[in-house]
C-alpha cells in the first residue's frame, strides 16, 4: 500500500512539473525582450467588455515579490500610494476590467537601464472599448524590471493619473 501512494506521489509531483514547464514554454516568448514584455503587460489587462483575461499570462509577467502601486490624491488632498501583490491586483480590478471593458495604450516610452535593471516612464491612455476614439484618461507608469538572463521580470509598477493641476509634462508625449 506504500508504494502505490509513493508511485501516486511521484506521478502526480511529475505530473505538476511538467504543467508548469508547459506554462513557461507557453509565455517564455513574451517575456524575451523589454518591448515583447510590455506589450504583454498592456495587453494581458486589456479588452473589450465581458472578454476574459489571462491572468495566468499577468501572474507570469510579475516577479513574485512585485508589487503593483497605484497613487493618487485623497479628498483631502494628499497624495497616497497603495500597495499590492499580483493577486491583489486581479482581485481587486480583475472584475471591473471585465465588467467596463478596458483598454490601455502606450503612447510614449523613455527608458533607462544599467546592467540587468530597468526603469521605463510609460505614457499611457485608456479606453473602454478599442472603438474609442477619445481616451478617458491618461497616466504615466513607472516600470521597473529586472533581466536575469533568461527573461524580464516586472519588479514593480507605479502609477498616477493625469489631472488639471497634474498634465504630463511635454517631454513624455509623443
Amino acid at each position: 500500500m506504500k508504494k502505490i501512494i509513493l508511485v501516486l506521489v511521484g506521478l502526480f509531483w511529475c505530473f505538476a512539473v511538467l504543467q508548469a514547464q508547459a506554462g513557461q514554454e507557453k509565455y517564455l516568448s513574451k517575456v524575451q525582450s523589454l518591448d515583447s514584455t510590455l506589450d504583454a503587460l498592456y495587453g494581458v489587462i486589456s479588452g473589450e467588455k465581458g472578454a476574459a483575461r489571462d491572468w495566468d499570462l499577468m501572474r507570469y509577467l510579475f516577479h513574485p515579490d512585485a508589487k503593483l502601486i497605484p497613487s493618487g490624491k485623497s479628498q483631502e488632498g494628499v497624495y497616497k500610494v497603495r500597495y499590492m501583490s499580483t493577486e491583489d491586483y486581479i482581485s481587486s480590478s480583475g472584475k471591473w476590467l471585465v465588467e467596463n471593458g478596458f483598454f490601455e495604450k502606450e503612447i510614449h516610452r523613455t527608458v533607462n537601464s544599467f546592467g540587468n535593471i530597468t526603469q521605463v516612464f510609460s505614457t499611457y491612455q485608456a479606453f473602454k472599448s478599442e472603438a474609442d476614439k477619445e481616451p478617458f484618461m491618461r497616466g504615466i507608469n513607472s516600470i521597473q524590471l529586472l533581466n536575469d538572463g533568461n527573461r524580464w521580470w516586472i519588479i514593480n509598477i507605479y502609477w498616477t493619473q493625469e489631472s488639471e493641476e497634474n498634465p504630463i509634462p511635454a517631454i513624455y508625449l509623443p
